[in-house]
């Protein structure tokens, strides 16, 4: 069954969609006050590494969070700030990790955009490439082993990933093994520079579902309404038993690939098309226009973003960088050796 939402029509002002919605906003809010602060710090040359923004794929971020719960297995990618954070990661794991403070998540290790805590169902990422996906099987494997039920797992991807063999691999063995997985593909046009019409020939990459025999949903990316419905009832669909689902929302990236590249060679005619909305713009102004907040309101939810950004940077800019001489390497994860660490980054808890 391949379905397409481009929108998902009028709105009731039902109290838990109006609150569900409002969530999302502010965490889109929260995630891109928190990515622009990044990206002034990578300009000033505070952050060792690349930076890379989720602007413009916010709403489908955040809904794809927030329609996971406790036990899920979700596998965000480095423009998933807003999923991130939905599903239940604190804003100072992004920024320990990358400042590389010891208190962070990964200790300082690895580059500054692979983070995570496996055992709460966030995953490191190990490529932006479709990589991810089969780890995401092995972990619904291994539940399905212990015969643990009613878990999903989530990994996103760019449309880039759908042209590699981990791809095909992957989704084909979540298709054939009734995996409750969901694919999130966010066609943002370009695979870092590279066009979509360079990238494939089939009309659609949801016309690829049928072809793996999985449910497929195409969404309007700038819309949250939209985004929340499709992602909610996808999850819902997996986890209800009825295999593996693939979406693919249409938006376009706002910025370059990483703040070290101009984005030159994106098309003006998408800038200024439909798919080139903002999807935090268009959510603001449905906000609006439905009564659910006024602009004093909106402009409060700022200022308390850049509140919480500014505290957390503040924070972590006094924290300690790792000690090549006392630290002990080994596995982070591992029981019997060494100091774990809880869940704030607090040494001594355990694991």
């Amino acid at each position: 069954m391949v379905q397409t939402v481009l929108n998902p029509g009028p709105v009731t002002d039902v109290s838990p969609i109006r609150a569900t919605y409002l969530k999302a906003f502010r965490l889109m809010l929260l995630a891109r006050v928190l990515d622009e602060k990044f990206a002034s710090l990578y300009r000033a040359g505070k952050i060792t590494g690349g930076v890379f923004l989720g602007r413009g794929q916010e709403a489908l971020s955040v809904a794809t969070g927030l329609a996971l719960r406790k036990g899920d297995i979700f596998a965000p990618l480095i423009r998933d700030q807003a999923g991130r954070m939905a599903f239940g990661e604190p804003i100072l794991d992004a920024v320990r990790t990358y400042f590389g403070s010891a208190l962070g998540p990964m200790r300082g290790r690895d580059g500054n955009v692979h983070r995570g805590r496996p055992q709460q169902g966030l995953l490191p990422m190990i490529s932006h490439l479709g990589a991810m996906i089969s780890v995401v099987n092995g972990a619904l494997f291994a539940r399905r082993m212990k015969g643990v039920q009613g878990t999903v797992g989530a990994a996103s991807i760019g449309d880039g990933a759908t042209s590699t063999g981990a791809f095909h691999e992957a989704l084909n063995q979540a298709a054939v093994e009734k995996l409750p997985l969901v694919l999130i593909v966010a066609n943002n046009q370009y695979a870092y520079s590279t066009p979509n019409s360079r990238q494939f020939a089939c009309r659609s990459l949801l016309d690829r579902a049928a072809g793996y025999g999985v449910e497929g949903r195409g969404v309007d990316g700038t819309d949250l309404s939209a985004c929340l419905k499709v992602v909610g009832d996808a999850v819902a669909r997996a986890r209800d038993g009825h295999g593996a689902q693939l979406i693919v929302a249409r938006l376009l990236r706002l910025c370059g690939h990483g703040e070290h590249d101009a984005a030159e060679y994106l098309d003006a005619k998408l800038k200024n098309s439909p798919v080139g909305r903002d999807c935090l713009k268009v959510a603001e102004e449905f906000s609006l226009q439905q009564a659910w907040a006024d602009a004093a309101t909106m402009s409060a939810w700022r200022g308390e973003a850049v509140h919480t950004v500014e505290e957390a940077v503040a924070k972590v800019q006094r924290e300690p960088a790792p000690d090549p001489f006392a630290e002990t390497w080994h596995a982070l994860a591992s029981k019997h050796l060494g100091e774990a660490y809880d869940d704030a980054g607090n040494p001594g808890a355990g694991i």
